[in-house]
């Protein structure tokens, strides 16, 4: 049975892929393929009305059909997605950053630290991040509270999006929310009143080095531009301001207006800075700045990662194309497609990509080519040897296809050792909770950090629990051994083989002093986090920031700043 069931959904996507996915048509060929899609429609509706009436078991309509149209869609492209209604708030608080609720972070949380916790083990809802001064804050409710009732409702089994959407509500009405705190569990309950929750775009900004202002962009909703506006002026109103650095590092994008009138606050008026092209012409936009930039001179750095991504990359490739800012960190995401929303009967909506968008070179920075399929089936990327070189205005090369590569590459590499493991793991968020009970004073940002002695409290607390972890070189290494005894070398290379395999045992507690700068530095941040809220632990990550630093270092001398921006090197 469990075999016809797939086979029956097997031919439902496939039909559904046909009518969904049907080859763009052109303007002579239309007719013939309007009356394809017609066909393939009524074919599609056909084969679920016959089912309805006679499979042999009762079938879950709406699983079946939001399957196949999840499927059908994401042979396009990613950014292409169904909204049904019930998932409208989230759509909605991506672009304007509002919503009615609590103003908290929750998060799954395993019960077990083993590796093996998320196959055999069910989780806790908890808080991980009360917003500061919001609904979950004022009611005294803290990052590490377990979750355990909402009302009437017992939390236990319920999912991470079932908790989110019974916290949030209409501004002003009331709910009750028990917790457990600490490790005995103290049962704690809370009344709090929902407010309308606006998450600011710019989560921090202020001062760095003698006179340079520091902007942390986080997003592209609705009052993104106004945020970096008000941001710009205050620091203006106190402070004397000679350069300033936009840091867009793992902004994911948003709102393409919102990308222009930044560009627009550096950048004078009637200067095009973004296209867009697309299949349906009527939709084809030129962008021009259309007010006098707020400062338009001041030496301006931006400084952006692979998670920025879409209206991040238009902001720093605009301004790089026009040679108005410096790019400093590591290569961009490469995302050049522009999606827009259709309403769609029964509230939903579709976000689909209309078009690629355009920077002021001509450039497109779309790094993955999503109509072409690896033999796996898989998106390819652009090959460097096709990718194009353009101009910027004061002739430096650029290239399209692959992101936006940085004047200052300055890598902040991440490494998927044991210091990944604790923190997803959650065995650094916990020890923080320990340590902030135990701690009510907790130092400035820009000084704090746990002593010698807390460390090793915190390899003492790992050791407790029944934290393992694997190498991704112990797989790969198994998995040579098995191709090197397919072939006939596994008795040849058996010594070298086990050496090799005992050095990459781990070791935990060795693994912990050999990374220990790595660990204090998110146990730092998470502590700090839990005192300080979100602007505080920005404050405590700019004091050792390399790509900051490099910022600085650049916009501090005038001589390479200018020759950056130069044709001639």
């Amino acid at each position: 049975m469990r075999n016809t069931k797939t086979s029956l959904i097997g031919l439902l996507l496939s039909v559904s892929a046909l009518a969904f996915a049907a080859k763009p048509a052109s303007v002579s060929d239309s007719d013939n393929n309007g009356a394809q899609l017609a066909k393939y429609l009524d074919v599609y509706n056909s084969i679920f009305k016959q089912l309805s009436l006679y499979y042999v078991d009762t079938i879950n309509a709406k699983k079946i059909i939001s399957s196949s149209i999840d499927e059908a869609l994401s042979s396009l492209d990613p950014y292409t997605s169904y909204i049904p209604d019930e998932e409208s708030s989230d759509f909605k608080f991506m672009t304007t950053g509002q919503y009615g609720g609590i103003g908290a972070v929750i998060s799954q949380h395993p019960r077990s630290y083993s590796i093996d916790s998320t196959k055999s083990e069910a989780f806790d809802v908890l808080i991980s991040e009360p917003y500061e001064g919001l609904p979950a804050d004022k009611a005294g409710l803290r990052a590490g509270d377990v979750i355990v009732q909402i009302d009437k409702t017992k939390i236990k089994g319920q999912t991470l999006s079932e908790v989110s959407a019974m916290l949030r509500g209409i501004p002003g009405t009331e709910l009750e929310v028990i917790v457990n705190r600490g490790s005995d569990k103290k049962v704690i309950k809370k009344r709090l009143v929902r407010e309308k929750i606006t998450i600011p775009a710019v989560t921090y900004y202020g001062v760095v080095g003698d006179s340079t202002a520091y902007i942390l962009l986080d997003q592209f909703t609705e009052k993104s531009a106004e945020g970096v506006r008000t941001a710009i002026n205050d620091l203006k109103s106190k402070h004397k301001i000679t350069s300033i650095v936009l840091d867009l590092r793992n902004n994911p994008g948003g709102l393409l207006d919102q990308a222009v009138e930044i560009i627009n606050l550096f950048v004078p008026q009637g200067k095009e800075v973004l296209s867009m092209r697309g299949r349906a012409k009527q939709l084809d936009q030129v962008f021009k700045t259309s007010s006098a930039a707020l400062l338009p001179d001041i030496p301006l750095a931006v400084l952006v990662n692979s998670s920025s991504a879409s209206a991040s990359e238009i902001v720093s490739g605009a301004l790089q194309d026009l040679d108005r800012a410096v790019i400093i960190g590591t290569r961009s995401f490469g995302k050049g497609l522009v999606q827009s929303t259709r309403e769609l009967p029964y509230n939903g909506h579709l976000k689909l990509t209309t078009a690629k968008y355009y920077i002021p070179s001509g450039r497109c920075i779309q790094a993955i080519d999503y109509a072409k399929r690896g033999d796996d089936g898989s998106s390819t990327k652009i090959p460097d040897s096709l990718r194009h070189e353009f101009k910027t205005a004061n002739g430096r090369i650029v290239k399209d296809g692959g992101g936006i590569e940085t004047d200052f590459e300055v890598k902040n590499d991440q490494q998927l050792n044991i210091v990944y493991q604790l923190w997803a793991r959650n065995l650094i968020f916990d020890y923080a909770t320990t340590y902030c009970d135990a701690n009510k004073h907790i130092a400035e940002p820009e000084t704090f950090s746990i002593t010698d002695k807390d460390f090793e409290a915190f390899k003492s607390f790992v050791k407790s629990t029944d934290f393992k972890y694997e190498l991704r070189t112990q797989g790969r290494l198994e998995w040579v051994m098995d191709i090197a005894k397919n072939e006939g070398y596994g008795e040849r290379a058996a010594k070298e083989f086990e050496a090799l395999k005992k050095k990459l045992t781990p070791d935990i507690d060795a693994d912990m002093d050999l990374f220990k700068k790595d660990i204090v530095d998110l146990i730092n941040g998470e502590i700090v986090k839990r005192a300080y809220y979100q602007k505080g632990y920005v404050r405590h990550t700019l004091v050792s920031d390399p790509v900051l630093k490099k910022a600085l270092e650049v916009l501090n001398d005038k001589e390479l700043y200018t020759k950056t921006l130069s044709s001639k090197k």
